[in-house]
């Protein structure tokens, strides 16, 4: 079945040149080391994040804070809420605008939510990332440079999809997001080499399109019945 991409939106992106010391530290930044901060705002929290990696990989700063929305997009507290707001540190502007223009590419060129062709829903992310960068790999418990499969979907389809990548490929089990997330989803991260993260990937799609299919499935009469 071909799978249909969902862009993401960036709904608001801005720049502290030089944040102020008091509100780094109350925010758990180091001045010192992070003096400017670059703010974005998205309708897809797991394409940012994944699109915050992607930055690390192509600018001198690092991911200070990254965190998911209650509830979703449709339920911002704002018009450029979103899902969630992600900031990058770094040493000078020009690193903060190096990697705010890395992480638009990403969301624009690579790093999505998908839909099965013919369904509205459910949307997930079955992302395969060949080199993770400095901040998910930490996360994964992984070297940067290591691939991963990040895998992100409702919850039903979720756990039955994670089942499937992992009997798929030797790939191994980093975290598993047990649902409900902030915005409601569930989901892995895999590891192993990029074939193997990609077949469980593969498996991942493969099998939630098996719950979409038949989603009462197990839904039976039994073969023995004890009341």
């Amino acid at each position: 079945m071909t799978l249909v991409p969902i862009r993401p939106k960036i709904l608001s992106c801005r720049e502290l040149p030089q944040v102020d010391e008091a509100l780094a530290r109350a925010w758990g930044i180091d001045p010192s080391v992070h003096s400017s901060l670059g703010l974005i705002t998205a309708d897809q929290d797991d394409a940012l994040y994944a699109a915050l990696d992607d930055a690390t990989k192509a600018a001198e700063v690092e991911v200070v804070f990254a965190k998911s929305f209650y509830a979703g997009a449709a339920h911002g507290s704002g018009p450029f809420s979103g899902e969630i707001l992600g900031v990058l540190g770094g040493r000078h502007p020009d690193d903060i605008a190096e990697g705010l223009w890395a992480v638009r590419a990403a969301l624009a060129e690579r790093i999505c939510f998908y839909h099965l062709e013919g369904f509205a829903a459910p949307t997930f992310f079955p992302h395969v990332i060949a080199e993770t960068g400095r901040y998910l790999a930490p996360l994964a418990g992984i070297k940067p440079g290591e691939p991963l499969a990040y895998l992100i979907a409702p919850p039903m389809e979720a756990m039955i999809a994670v089942d499937a990548a992992l009997k798929a490929a030797p790939v191994r089990l980093c975290k598993l997001f047990s649902p409900p997330t902030e915005t409601n989803y569930a989901g892995a991260y895999l590891t192993g080499s990029v074939a193997d993260v990609e077949a469980a990937a593969a498996a991942f799609v493969d099998a939630i399109e098996t719950v979409v299919r038949a989603p009462l499935a197990a839904l039976r009469r039994p073969a023995r019945e004890r009341y």
